[in-house]
Order: C-alpha cells, then structure tokens, then sequence
C-alpha cells in the first residue's frame, strides 16, 4: 500500500474503529491495490475515480461493507451484491462479518472493484426511477388539488427527497395514518425541506 495516496482524514477514521477495525484495514488494502484515490465522504472512507465516487467502506451492527456506488449497473457473477433496500435503486453492497470471508473472497472483492471502474470510465449512469413513476396515493393526491402551493413546493423538492416522502406516505396502510402523515409533513415541504432534514 502505497503511502502517497493514504488520506490522513481515514487514517484517523480507522483509528478510533472498534468494531470492524481489521475489516476495513483489509478492504482499504484491496481497494487502494486497484488505484482508486482514497477520499472521506459522509463520515467514511471512499474511493474514487477521476473524481467519481467508486466504492465505499462503511460498517453496521451485523456486518461492514464495500458499497458500490454505481452496484446495479454490476454484473453480479458470484451472487454476492445486496440491495440494501427496496428503495435503493443505484447502489449495492459486498457485505462481511469476518475479516477471513474478506481475505477468501479478496480475488472476487478485487472483480467487483474493477469492474466497477471500468462503469465509471465507460460513464454509464443508472437509470432512476423518476417520482412520476411511483404511485401518489390518492390522500396525497387531494392535498394536492385542495393545496396548490403545496403540489408546487413538492415539485420543487429534490427526486430525492420527493421519493423519501411518496414511501413515507404510502407505507402506512391506513387511509387515516397516511392523511395524518401528510398532514405532518405540509409545513416542512412548504419550506423545501425533505422528510429527515
């Protein structure tokens, strides 16, 4: 590992790692072996490409994971890719509890890596879904016609955060719940803020 491109900010970040310590050393190890430039993004150690986000290290409860940015555009050979959720539609994860299913899968971890590379050279983007494509339901809908300004302020929302508030509202499966929901969230679409801002 090459000391010129470790990032000093990640340097600290592994420092004060209890949990997944020796798992994210190992994977920074792979990852920098496949000459991506090491950045720290959203609080973790990611990987770039001429400046394009490639992968990122980051841990939970049950397991770490290399998360590739651009994972549904992935040929999935191993069948090792998950999606965290339903509503992720780009990104995808390699996940590991152990520092050993990293060191036996490091040749299959490295395929991922390159391959996911060689998308970000090529310029694919992944194709999202637009909001119009989720389903308004119907509550939302009469907000809409019974609020105007309303159904302007949400169109002038991020897709991002549009989407976080069309699952939010749909979720419930109570009429009553999803109008009290709606009801709730009037003020802060008004403002242009998402649903966790």
């Amino acid at each position: 590992m090459s000391k010129s491109k470790l990032n000093p900010t990640v340097d600290m970040f592994l420092e004060k790692e209890t949990k997944w310590k020796e798992e994210f050393v190992k994977l920074r190890e792979i990852v920098l072996g496949c000459e991506l430039t090491e950045d720290f993004k959203w609080k973790h150690p990611c990987y770039t490409l001429n400046n394009k986000n490639v992968v990122l290290i980051h841990g939970f409860k049950d397991y770490c994971a290399l998360l590739f940015h651009k994972g549904a555009l992935l040929k999935d050979p191993y069948n090792m890719l998950i999606q965290q959720t339903e509503n992720v539609q780009a990104a995808r994860q390699l996940r590991f509890t152990k520092l050993e299913e990293i060191v036996d899968n490091e040749e299959i971890v490295k395929e991922y890596i390159l391959q996911a590379m060689e998308v970000e050279k090529a310029g694919l983007e992944v194709e999202l879904k637009k909001h119009e494509e989720y389903n308004i339901s119907e509550e939302l809908q009469q907000k809409f016609d019974e609020l105007p300004e309303l159904k302007t302020a949400f169109e002038k929302l991020t897709p991002g955060r549009q989407r976080a508030y069309i699952f939010h509202f749909s979720k419930a499966k109570r009429s009553a719940t999803r109008v009290s929901r709606i009801e709730k969230s009037i003020k802060p679409i008004l403002e242009g803020k998402g649903l966790n801002d």
